[in-house]
């Protein structure tokens, strides 16, 4: 071993480590500490006189001792005296001791609070550095409570040493983050963000990092950094890799600091000075530009600082989604990415890629890869990869190419690993269900899926086919048909037999014509698979066997049979025991008729959101599938005819139908998974997804009415969104009633307190309509989502909305918001299919002046025909077709429902391409819904 002056290092602790690390055994270095404490036990008592290097080594070895796993119980005191010293080695040590081995509830605390504070106002640059660590690797509330107020000061102060800043900067973090309450930045808030424009890059770079997380939860304090951080990363990419020398790593400028900068203005909206906008916008283009660039080094830090960069500029163009040209540029470049060597670089451009499939400016741009991305899907070896490949494929799936991918996600599922799979399959279900324009082909790739993944296919799955095929009248026959043939295969997964058994209880008479499946034939298929199957199943069986009693009279002895036999009315099970002796009764006693009416066809089911999406917004965590793609989804106009779950209102008339299968077997979606996150919902609840210490008094909110406009011919949607929440909203209605759900999802990480909304009518509206609203949790956790249901009910005609005022604790401030509710009259419309000449007649019944309303208006949106039907669709209103002589012109006819009386409207709405104009004509029987219809459509179009 080398030797060791007393000045520069520690004989004794060198000495003692090397004494520990030759012991043969546990017991021989269990007794070697031993000993040692006993000699530092006996140098603390024994000698007051002890000198500060003495202190720092007996210190040392008490902390050595205690990273071995050995309990301390004393030196904690000789550790304080040391923050007293004047030598920076004693001082180093006793705050290392006091990092590791105090806790905040020691009677020391206090001491060692008046040594930091000596040290913070001591202007000794490298006291304070220590101090500031101590403080920082401790981050206790009592630190905070302690030094909260006293950072920022040191912070800002104008002669504070750079290297002091960064160490203040960063500490202040790290409080803030474990007590957020606590560190009120006040009045330091504008000096802090002009630590920007410092001169040195270290200081800029610590106090990034501070701005950031600040700005995330307090976004409107911090709004002013965003010109100053356009400013700053301006000079750093324009600069050469000369320019800044001490901060060039591998011939790049400043590379943590730039993707900070760019973290940081992923926080904010784009900005709105146009000269700032330009200026990010020319940073962001010299980035994609760079990329472009032959290497300058072939070393891998060079291009893995390259890639940072790009990738975070990337993150923040998708960010901001409104500059078509730069996402069709990053959409590019990531493509050249996809096939590259390094497996991090593909998994990092699938993953972007998925988010910019998403935005219109780029999504053909990454159709353009779809080839390259089956090819990853099918050849990568990272199982990661495939993943990423496969949610780009989901991503980018449209109707021009959903065939084509469905078949190669199906193709893959063959192979795919079993960790994926069924998330795998809840993809291919949702996109067959989404872009089916053939039935018979959604109902094949159910089917396929079924067999290709039967163990994946969860219940939510094979339950949507079902009553898909329940609420389609032409896809009946064919699902029977195929169903029948593939449960002939010898091989049959339990999930087809279910489905198998509940499509040919209901419409096996539709292929019961055709000797190879005759009734008989039906039965004793389905009858075949009875016995290797589950409970459940067998169940869902019965009740299949109970059902071809009323199909088929002829099966009536041959099934009374199975269900009369001691396997059935003997069973070990109770609900098959049950089950077989009722239905065996009600069989033999029943007539016709009653069993005709017990044994009727389900009726179709109510229309609601797919709960397959739920299923996989919970199979990929919070925040997977928000409302604005569940709202994305229903715009692409992919959803067939016909809901998921059924609701309560129609449950206890389907649970008394034989058909309906076992409880396990819950077709009327009565156990579906409810939003991730969410409260407990009642059980008509929609699936959807689809979120200083202030007054005791919120301030007054503005009335936010950005997205009422937006939902005048649409029920679901997001209402609201900032960077704290995001409200989205899904209603229905039926005549003069309604009912409203509004989704409360916290986007932060930080639980919301005191969380409490109201629902008012201001003025006249409180005896026009009537609103009631269901109280809501007062907590809301980071990253949940809570539900509300409000009952509406229209009284009369009325031209105002109700108002909802939200509040909440973040982070100690009080939010406050008020929003317009999208309730307007049209809501209560029920449309009117009408003739031509009964059209025209009521036309010129409603012919008083005061009776119509009328607006000439320039086109705000396109003129698609598609476009403009699902609007006047969306209305409320019933489309009718070759009603007016011109067929450019559009009609429609409806009736608005309130409890005290029907007001009847008729609809003209004539445009003029070439001019890009409207006319838009209302005759209602009651002049003050006319005028307010027309105010609400003349935005709309």
């Amino acid at each position: 071993m080398p030797a060791v002056s007393k000045g520069d290092g520690m004989r004794g602790l060198a000495v003692f480590i090397s004494d520990i690390r030759n012991c043969k055994s546990k017991e021989a270095e269990i007794k070697r500490i031993n000993k040692e404490l006993a000699n530092i036990r006996s140098k603390f008592k024994g000698d007051k006189a002890l000198d500060g290097y003495s202190k720092k080594k007996y210190v040392c070895k008490l902390l050595f001792i205690f990273l071995l796993g050995h309990d301390i119980d004393f030196g904690h005191m000789e550790a304080v005296n040391l923050l007293s010293s004047n030598k920076y080695t004693e001082k180093q040590i006793g705050y290392l001791f006091i990092s590791v081995l105090v806790n905040s509830n020691s009677e020391l605390i206090r001491l060692i609070n008046n040594a930091i504070k000596n040290d913070l106002s001591s202007r000794n640059p490298t006291f304070m550095c220590l101090a500031l660590h101590c403080i920082a690797n401790v981050g206790s509330r009592e630190m905070a409570e302690a030094f909260a107020s006293e950072i920022p000061r040191i912070l800002v102060a104008g002669d504070t040493m750079d290297s002091v800043k960064q160490s203040a900067a960063l500490c202040l973090l790290r409080l803030y983050k474990t007590s957020p309450d606590l560190v009120l930045m006040g009045e330091w808030t504008s000096r802090v963000v002009h630590l920007l424009n410092d001169q040195h890059m270290g200081v800029v770079t610590a106090a990034i990092s501070l701005i950031t997380c600040l700005s995330q939860k307090n976004p409107d304090e911090f709004k002013t950094c965003v010109s100053l951080a356009v400013s700053r990363l301006s000079r750093i990419v324009s600069s050469a890799s000369t320019d800044l020398q001490d901060y060039t790593y591998y011939f790049v400028p400043a590379p943590w600091l730039s993707c900070k900068l760019l973290r940081l203005l992923q926080c904010y909206p784009p900005p709105e000075d146009g000269a700032v906008k330009g200026r990010l916008v020319e940073c962001l283009e010299t980035i994609l530009n760079k990329a472009q660039e032959p290497p300058k080094s072939k070393k891998v830090q060079h291009s893995n600082a390259k890639n940072a960069i790009l990738f975070e500029a990337i993150s923040l163009i998708i960010h901001y989604d409104s500059e078509p040209n730069l996402l069709v540029r990053a959409c590019n470049q990531l493509g050249q990415f996809l096939q590259h060597r390094e497996t991090n670089l593909r998994y990092l451009a699938l993953e972007s890629m998925c988010t910019l499939a998403s935005s219109e400016f780029s999504h053909e741009a990454v159709k353009t890869h779809i080839e390259t991305v089956i090819n990853a899907l099918k050849t990568e070896r990272d199982v990661s990869v495939r993943q990423r490949a496969a949610d780009l494929l989901y991503a980018m799936c449209d109707r021009s190419n959903a065939k084509q991918i469905v078949a190669e996600m199906l193709s893959y599922l063959e192979t795919a690993d079993y960790s994926i799979r069924e998330e795998m399959v809840l993809k291919v279900a949702i996109l067959a269900e989404k872009y089916a324009v053939d039935y018979s082909w959604y109902v094949d790739t159910i089917l396929n899926l079924i067999r290709i993944a039967g163990d994946y296919v969860s219940e939510e799955v094979w339950y949507r086919v079902i009553q898909i095929v329940i609420n389609r009248d032409d896809v009946q026959g064919y699902a029977a048909k195929t169903v029948f043939e593939a449960l002939q295969a010898p091989a049959c997964h339990e999930n087809m037999v279910k489905v198998g058994g509940y499509i040919l209880g209901e419409f096996g008479n539709l292929i019961a014509g055709d000797p190879r499946s005759s009734p008989l034939v039906q039965f004793n298929l389905l009858h075949s698979k009875f016995h290797l199957c589950s409970v459940p199943t067998r169940a869902l069986l019965l009740s299949a066997y109970i059902k071809f009693i009323n199909l088929f009279p002829e099966t009536k002895a041959t099934i009374q049979e199975v269900l009369r036999c001691d396997s059935q009315i003997r069973n070990s099970d109770v609900e098959l025991q049950q089950r077989a002796v009722e239905y065996l009764k009600l069989s033999s006693i029943a007539s016709t008729d009653v069993l005709a009416t017990v044994l009727e066809e389900m009726p179709p089911f109510p229309e609601r959101e797919s709960s397959i999406l739920a299923k996989l917004k919970k199979k990929k965590g919070p925040g997977a599938v928000s409302v604005t793609e569940l709202e994305d989804n229903k715009r692409e106009g992919g959803e067939l005819n016909g809901g998921a779950d059924r609701g309560p209102d129609t449950a206890a008339m389907a649970a008394s139908n034989a058909s309906t299968p076992s409880p396990s077997a819950d077709l009327l979606g009565i156990r579906s998974a409810a939003p991730v996150g969410a409260a407990p919902a009642s059980a008509g609840s929609l699936l959807v997804d689809v979120f200083s210490e202030a007054g005791p008094a919120a301030p007054s909110a503005a009335v936010n009415d950005d997205g009422f406009l937006r939902f005048v011919c649409k029920n679901n949607g997001v209402l609201f969104e900032n960077q704290l929440l995001q409200i989205g909203i899904k209603s229905e209605y039926r005549q003069n009633l309604g009912r409203m759900y509004l989704f409360y999802g916290n986007k932060t990480s930080v639980q919301f307190a005191s969380f409490t909304t109201t629902v008012n009518c201001p003025g006249e509206l409180q005896s026009q309509l009537n609103v009631q609203t269901k109280p809501v949790e007062p907590l809301v956790e980071g990253g949940a989502q809570i539900q509300q249901v409000l009952n509406i009910e229209c009284l009369t005609d009325f031209s105002d909305a109700p108002l909802l005022n939200i509040k909440f604790r973040y982070g100690g401030a009080l939010q406050n918001l008020t929003l317009k509710l999208p309730v307007t009259i049209n809501k209560f419309f029920q449309p009117t299919e009408m003739t031509s000449h009964d059209f025209f007649q009521r036309w010129k019944q409603l012919s008083q002046p005061q009776q119509e309303a009328q607006k000439i208006f320039k086109a705000n949106h396109s003129m698609d025909t598609e476009v403009l039907k699902a609007k006047l669709l969306g209305l409320g209103t019933a489309l009718l077709d070759n009603v007016d002589p011109n067929p450019e012109n559009y009609v429609c006819a409806g009736v608005i429902q309130t409890k005290g009386q029907q007001v009847g409207c008729l609809l003209r709405l004539e445009p003029n391409a070439q001019a890009q104009m409207y006319r838009l004509t209302l005759r209602c029987s009651k002049d003050s819904v006319s005028r307010r219809l027309c105010e609400l459509l003349a935005q709309q179009f």
